[in-house]
């Protein structure tokens, strides 16, 4: 029945020969088991004609929900999502949560309940589909705090790139950005390196176990956001400058996220903001397209000349094809 109420969900109509024949079963079982989903409130309409078929239809109420086990894996990791990303209401989603974990079987929940891992602030990024088997794999090496060895492909490598064989402590798990991260001890660097879950591939048995250690700063949140920022002092970016601009502050706020504007006159206002290096820092604020009065500290004014002189170059050298 659970694996007839998947086939139905695939596809708007089936044919009745063509649904006994993937179950494996004979047309009066599947005649048996449509009307016990029927029974269980399942709206399935026989199709009429020479083949004949069925078709499951919406209904009016929610009937009871079958899930195989790979989809009640993937329900309970998005309710956990949703429960702490803001992506739904917090409270529903552990309602939801706690339901769905109290009907599970013992074997399911053993599984489910060594899924945990932290959520940075939720964004409109598309989210990157992780294989449940290595969501699950890794977090329990997390929870039982035992070495990880693990095929990984380098992200410079591309998807389809050779793996190299890793070892670390895995101490959390993380969901940002439409991504999950593996925030680990590297052993092989002997230092702390964060780690795609798409493109991990653990291996079975993992190893010893370790005592776990305190990630830089005490805060997984602010380590991952700083290692996205290229900082090792946590979440904030390794260069900070400060500009004034012939703007008014409203027209800059709109594109500024983590910065701060402040208004210095009506058609005035003072920048400050971060980036990983002062030539990406000149050239993000380059893009406000106006003239640029005050800039600070000296290393944001060497990076506007250098950009100065590259553009020029490039002037130059476009002119010359010309």
């Amino acid at each position: 029945m659970l694996k007839l109420l998947s086939l139905l969900q695939t596809r708007r109509d089936w044919p009745g020969r063509v649904l006994a024949e993937r179950l494996e079963v004979s047309d009066r079982t599947l005649r048996r088991d449509v009307e016990h989903l029927r029974e269980l409130g399942y709206r399935i309409s026989a199709i009429k004609g020479p083949d004949g078929g069925y078709r499951l239809d919406a209904g009016s109420e929610l009937p009871p929900l079958l899930f195989d086990d790979d989809q009640a894996i993937a329900l309970v990791v998005a309710l956990q999502v949703a429960s702490v990303s803001g992506a739904a209401d917090g409270e529903a989603a552990l309602r939801a949560l706690t339901t769905v974990r109290q009907v599970m079987p013992s074997r399911l929940r053993h599984r489910i309940d060594g899924v945990a891992f932290t959520t940075l602030s939720a964004d409109n990024a598309a989210t990157m589909a992780v294989d449940p088997e290595v969501l699950i794999a890794v977090s329990a090496a997390v929870r039982a705090r035992e070495v990880l060895r693990f095929d990984y492909v380098s992200v410079g490598r591309g998807p389809d790139g050779d793996p190299s064989l890793r070892r670390a402590e895995p101490h959390h798990v993380v969901f940002s950005s439409g991504r999950w991260y593996l925030v680990a001890w590297d052993l092989d660097n002997d230092d702390w390196s964060v780690f795609r879950l798409d493109r991990m591939t653990p291996r079975i048995p993992t190893g010893p176990r370790f005592t776990p250690r305190t990630v830089p700063g005490g805060d997984v949140h602010d380590f991952l956001a700083g290692c996205f920022k290229g900082s090792d002092r946590g979440n904030t970016w390794p260069c900070t400058g400060e500009v004034v601009l012939e703007l008014p502050a409203r027209k800059v706020i709109p594109f500024v996220h983590d910065g701060i504007v402040e208004e210095v006159a009506p058609d005035r206002c003072r920048l400050v903001v971060g980036s990983w290096s002062w030539v990406a820092l000149a050239a993000s604020i380059g893009r406000f397209d106006t003239a640029i009065l005050q800039a600070a500290p000296r290393e944001l004014a060497d990076a506007f000349s250098l950009l100065s002189q590259r553009f020029a170059e490039a002037a130059t050298r476009s002119s010359a094809d010309d």
